[in-house]
């Protein structure tokens, strides 16, 4: 299967949980937020969301500006 990942694709081996797949990619003692299609998930649905093929994933990290 495959997704899109900030932009580029990306395969998975099959459907997944947001925490993996941050784990994964080395995101997962970082502050990160994540969108699923162009939907915001909080945190605390990280474990429950699954990412299904297709799915166009993105994940911000914050920055500080000034």
């Amino acid at each position: 299967m495959k997704i899109t990942l900030n932009g580029a694709e990306k395969p998975l081996e099959a459907e997944t949980a947001i925490t993996t797949l941050l784990e994964s990619e080395g995101y997962a003692d970082k502050l990160v937020a994540v969108a699923v299609n162009g939907t915001f998930v909080p945190r605390t649905l990280h474990t429950q969301t699954i990412i299904k093929n297709g799915d166009e994933i993105e994940i911000v990290a914050p920055m500080q500006g000034g």
